[in-house]
């Protein structure tokens, strides 16, 4: 199987050149995409522009944009089976780390996994809140237990590229979108650990804590209240309905009615799908 890195980037430094010599080129084929860095940056992606395939447009768009890019510049190239694996541009991932992930995928290629991360005393105190926060919420919500909701290093076979372009969320917010739909279409999910690299107290980052926050969590509440709303119909429908109805018919038809809410709410107001039924 063909093997894919793909980096979305937006204002690169030196990292992303290192990055790029630890790859064995032979190996892997490497997609970068600039997410609208603008002119100021050119010199970087110059400098690796005869090693990768690089995708470029104007305005910077987020990093879900960025990736759902790079993902249909894939699916055009590749034909046949293949592999992808989605990498950080500011040296938190190692070449070593991603290949146990594509390791991993030739043997379960149905699965979504994720690079692990370990929190420690070098983890920045703003990622280690965040993170054990989302954490929590996002395991209460679907029942999965996630350890890192927060990596950028996941690896997926080519049977999944057309589900990871159907997901809203052009931000930060995409990655988290990717969870939760997995959960709820049912995705295999595994993680494997990888090294722990916070550059400068994860300065380069560009995350903005309210706004990405927001966004991140705006779609697991959403989630969350139609489950919460759907169970509460459910069980008024089966108290309504078994006042005239035998049990078992009243269960099944609260159940009937009750699931087909909750799949329309998520369909039209969680995740805004347009695709057909």
């Amino acid at each position: 199987m063909k093997e894919v890195i793909l980096i979305p980037s937006y204002e690169p430094n030196e990292k992303l050149i290192e990055l790029i010599k630890t790859i064995d080129l032979k190996r892997f084929d490497v997609i970068v995409v600039d997410d609208g860095s603008g002119k100021k940056y050119q010199n970087i992606f110059n400098k690796i522009k005869n090693q990768v395939y690089l995708i470029s447009y104007a305005k910077n768009q987020g990093k879900g944009h960025a990736l759902k890019e790079g993902l249909r510049y894939i699916k055009e190239k590749y034909s046949k089976d293949y592999i992808v694996i989605t990498m950080d541009s500011d040296g938190q991932h190692k070449i070593s780390d991603a290949i146990k992930l594509s390791d991993y995928i030739k043997k379960y290629p149905d699965t979504l996994v994720l690079g692990m991360r370990k929190r420690n005393d070098n983890t920045p105190l703003r990622s280690k809140i965040g993170n054990g926060i989302t954490k929590v919420v996002y395991t209460l919500t679907t029942g999965v237990n996630i350890y890192d909701t927060q990596t950028g290093l996941r690896c997926f076979s080519n049977c999944l590229i057309d589900f990871l372009l159907c997901i809203p969320g052009e931000r930060f917010e995409y990655e988290m979108n990717c969870l939760l739909e997995a959960s709820k279409m049912g995705i295999k999910l595994h993680e494997i650990e990888i090294e722990t690299i916070y550059m400068d107290n994860n300065r380069g980052t560009h995350f903005k804590a309210w706004r990405d926050s927001y966004l991140i969590y705006k779609d697991i509440i959403k989630f969350s209240l139609s489950s919460i709303i759907s169970f509460l119909l459910d069980y008024l429908l089966f108290g309504f309905f078994s006042c005239y109805l035998p049990i078992i018919v009243a269960n099944i038809s609260a159940k009937i009615i009750s699931a087909s809410f909750n799949y329309t709410i998520n369909r039209l107001y969680v995740f805004h799908s347009k695709n057909s039924i």
